[in-house]
């Protein structure tokens, strides 16, 4: 967890490996949309144990036999249109693995991180959203 603009060119360069036939990135962008309305901004606080699930999910993946590096971050505070809320890479021997880790990766994040988000509307309405 983050409160800086996250790099996906220093995720991938974290998972580098010369044993790598692949690295997929994955960022997770702020849009400004949801639902059919407009968003101006997005803020996401963190559960205090976010860090700690975050660190525990990259493990898990890290110990796959396919897997030789990964890196995932989620940003916090407030972010707008167009910032990466989350930046992953995945590198593997091969792309099919690591498109596919990648993928579950985020999935992973998104299910298990207790983090909230809350969307501002261009109307001046806020909603708080449950993330996982």
């Amino acid at each position: 967890m983050i409160d800086e603009p996250l790099s996906i060119a220093e995720h991938e360069d974290a998972v580098a490996d010369k044993r790598a036939g692949a690295v997929v990135s994955f960022a997770g962008v702020v849009r400004d949309h949801d639902g059919g309305r407009s968003v101006t901004e997005l803020e996401y606080v963190g559960h205090p144990t976010a860090e700690d699930v975050l660190t525990a999910i990259a493990a898990e993946f890290a110990a796959r036999p396919e897997v030789h590096a990964v890196a995932v971050s989620h940003r916090i505070g407030l972010l707008g249109i167009g910032d990466v809320a989350l930046a992953c890479a995945v590198s593997t021997s091969h792309r099919a693995a690591a498109f596919t880790l990648c993928a579950e990766l985020v999935d992973e994040v998104k299910k298990r991180l207790p983090i909230w988000k809350r969307q501002v509307f261009t109307d001046g309405e806020e909603e708080w959203v449950d993330c996982p």
